[in-house]
C-alpha cells in the first residue's frame, strides 16, 4: 500500500537525484545550440516541444498516479458505469488538436526558414560526395579540392598499424583539407554525389542534407563564431562510411582572404607542374602520398589487395600505360572503383599511376602529367 509518507519519500528522493553532482552534466545530453541562426532556431523549437511534452507527461502521469492512489479497490472505490459522454469526446478531440497546433506552427516556421535559399548569398560552395571523401568547389573563386580522412587517422585505423588510437585527437573526425569559410557570411551550399547517396552533416551548424547522384540539394548556413566544427557522412554509403568526416573551419574575413590567396597560388603551381617532365623520384614520392590517401584502403598498404584487386603483380600495373590511365580516369562501372578524372589533377594521377607501376615489385613504364592531359 502507498501511503502519504511513502509518496513524500519518493518525491524527496527524486529531487535529491536531480540535485546531485552526478546530474551536473545532464545538459551535455541535450541538443547542441550550435553557432548559426538555423541551429538556434532548431534548438528553440526542440526546447519548446520538449516542455510541451513534459507538461503533458506531468498531467497524464500525475492523473494516473492520483487515480491509482486515491481510487484503488482497498479504499472502496467503485468504477463508473457510464457508457459515453459527448462532452468528453469533444474534449479529448479538441485538446490534442490544440497541442498539435502549438507544435506545428513553430515547426513549420522553422522548416521554412531552414529551406529558404531565395535571398542573396555571399558565396556559393558546391559539395560533392565520393566514396569516401568530400569535394569542395568554391563557385565564385575557381577553387576546387578534395577533403580526405587525415593521413595519420587513415594509417592508424589500418589492421596491424600498432597505433594507440586513444592518443590521436579527434580520431576519425579530422581531414587533410577542411572546408574553410568566413564568419558572418551567408553561404549557399549545393550538394550532390558522384556514386551513391551520402549526407553532409555538421551538428553545430544545425542541418543535415543528402547528397544524391544526379540531383542537387540546397542548404544555407551563416557561422557566427570562429572555430573548427566537425561532423561526418550521415548516410550509410559503403564499407568506409565511418571514415568520411566533415570538418568546417570558420575564420575571420582577413584570414579567409589569406587562405584563398594561398589556395589560388597552389592551384597555379599545380597547373604549372602539369606542363613539365617529372623525375622518377618526384613521381614516386608524390605517388605514395596520393596512393595512401586514395587507394590504400581498398588495395592494401603493400598493394596486396583486399576489397579491391591486388596491384602487386597486376596485369594492369605491368601492362599498357594507356589502359592503366583509362582505368583510373573512368573507373569500373558496378564496383567501388571510382573514376578519378574529376577528383585528382593531372600531376596526382601521373604520380599515383607511376607509383603503382614501379612499386610493389612491379617494373613498368612511368607516365607523365602530359600523358594524363592527352587521355582526358
Amino acid at each position: 500500500m502507498i501511503t502519504r509518507a511513502t509518496n513524500r519519500l519518493l518525491v524527496s528522493a527524486a529531487l535529491a537525484i536531480l540535485a546531485s553532482p552526478a546530474m551536473a552534466g545532464f545538459d551535455e545530453l541535450n541538443l547542441t545550440q550550435g553557432v548559426t541562426p538555423i541551429s538556434r532556431e532548431v534548438y528553440d523549437l526542440h526546447m519548446w516541444i520538449l516542455w510541451v511534452c513534459i507538461i503533458i507527461g506531468i498531467i497524464v502521469f500525475g492523473a494516473m498516479a492520483w487515480s491509482i492512489i486515491y481510487h484503488r479497490k482497498s479504499k472502496g472505490a467503485v468504477p463508473a458505469t457510464f457508457h459515453e459522454s459527448t462532452k468528453l469526446e469533444i474534449l479529448w478531440t479538441a485538446v490534442p488538436f490544440l497541442i498539435l497546433i502549438t507544435i506545428a506552427v513553430p515547426a513549420t516556421s522553422t522548416l521554412l526558414y531552414m529551406s529558404d535559399t531565395s535571398t542573396d548569398a555571399d558565396m556559393t560552395i558546391k559539395v560533392t560526395g565520393h566514396q569516401w571523401k568530400w569535394q569542395y568547389e568554391y563557385m565564385d573563386e575557381g577553387i576546387d579540392f578534395i577533403s580526405n580522412l587525415h593521413p595519420d587517422h587513415n594509417n592508424a585505423r589500418m589492421k596491424g598499424s600498432g597505433t594507440d588510437v586513444t592518443t590521436i585527437d579527434h580520431y576519425l573526425l579530422d581531414v587533410d583539407e577542411p572546408l574553410v569559410v568566413p564568419v558572418d557570411k551567408k553561404i549557399r551550399l549545393l550538394l550532390t554525389a558522384s556514386d551513391v547517396i551520402h549526407a553532409w552533416w555538421v551538428p553545430e551548424l544545425g542541418q543535415k542534407q543528402d547528397a544524391i547522384p544526379g540531383y542537387i540539394n540546397e542548404m544555407w548556413t551563416k557561422i557566427e563564431k570562429e572555430g573548427t566544427y566537425r561532423g561526418n557522412c550521415a548516410e550509410l554509403c559503403g564499407k568506409d562510411h565511418g571514415f568520411m568526416p566533415v570538418v568546417v573551419k570558420a575564420v575571420s574575413e582577413a584570414d579567409y582572404q589569406k587562405w584563398l590567396g594561398e589556395k589560388k597560388q597552389a592551384a597555379e603551381a599545380a597547373a604549372a607542374g602539369a606542363d613539365r617532365e617529372w623525375t622518377l623520384d618526384e613521381l614516386m614520392a608524390k605517388g605514395q602520398q596520393v596512393y595512401n590517401t586514395n587507394c590504400m584502403a581498398c588495395h592494401g598498404m603493400n598493394g596486396e589487395g583486399g576489397v579491391g584487386k591486388a596491384i602487386a603483380g597486376s596485369p594492369i600495373a605491368n601492362g599498357d600505360a594507356g589502359a592503366h590511365i583509362d582505368l583510373l580516369l573512368k573507373g569500373v562501372a558496378g564496383t567501388a572503383m571510382a573514376g578519378y578524372a574529376a577528383i585528382l589533377n593531372d600531376v596526382d594521377l601521373a604520380a599515383v599511376i607511376s607509383y603503382q607501376r614501379k612499386g610493389f615489385g612491379n617494373d613498368a613504364d612511368i607516365v607523365q602529367p602530359a600523358d594524363i592531359k592527352a587521355a582526358r
